[in-house]
């Protein structure tokens, strides 16, 4: 179920991301915006490629640069935070993935890291194409059935766990400028 595939889904978050100035409100709008021109199908798969996206950087190295960045992580701000990543484009993400300290160079001290509402923004257009409120048949339960849920059937997290005094030669930039 592929019809939107990840080069699709990258181009259209880098749009959101060059549309919006930084504004997480201007990225939401232009998301729902775009995938409404999109069919039923091209919905749904945005859906699929995003939680892809938030698996994948289900990584502890990415939970311990929120943890320099906000100082606290949770479940949901943990899950919010890899949204933010996501909402950064394509080039922060993946370059954050392999290093999770290149956030040093995007993230500025005091900067809301939280993008919960890129979590609905298929809901959204999906909900504005068809007229309808959200049932079983939207993108959000369809991803869940195919065994893509970041909550409760989610895989472990990758990588290796740290504890509060490692963080800072985990990732020395991302603390410095930090701390």
């Amino acid at each position: 179920m592929d019809t939107i595939n990840t080069e699709q889904f990258w181009s259209l978050i880098d749009k959101a991301v060059k549309s919006s100035s930084g504004d997480k409100e201007l990225k939401e709008k232009f998301l729902v915006n775009e995938l409404t021109k999109l069919s039923l199908e091209e919905i749904m798969d945005f859906e699929m490629a995003f939680r892809k996206s938030i698996l994948e950087a289900d990584d502890f190295k990415v939970m311990a640069a929120q943890k320099i960045i906000e100082g606290y992580v949770s479940d949901d701000s943990y899950l919010y935070f890899r949204c933010w990543l996501i909402g950064q484009g394509k080039q922060v993400y993946q370059e954050t993935l392999k290093n999770s300290d290149y956030l040093a160079h995007v993230v500025q001290k005091g900067e809301s890291t939280d993008f919960e509402s890129l979590l609905y923004v298929a809901t959204a257009a999906y909900s504005r194409k068809t007229g309808k409120d959200e049932d079983e048949t939207f993108p959000r339960d369809t991803a869940i059935g195919l065994g893509l849920d970041y909550d409760f059937g989610a895989a472990a997290t990758k990588g290796t766990d740290w504890s509060e005094d490692e963080l800072p030669k985990l990732l020395p930039n991302l603390w410095a400028k930090m701390n």
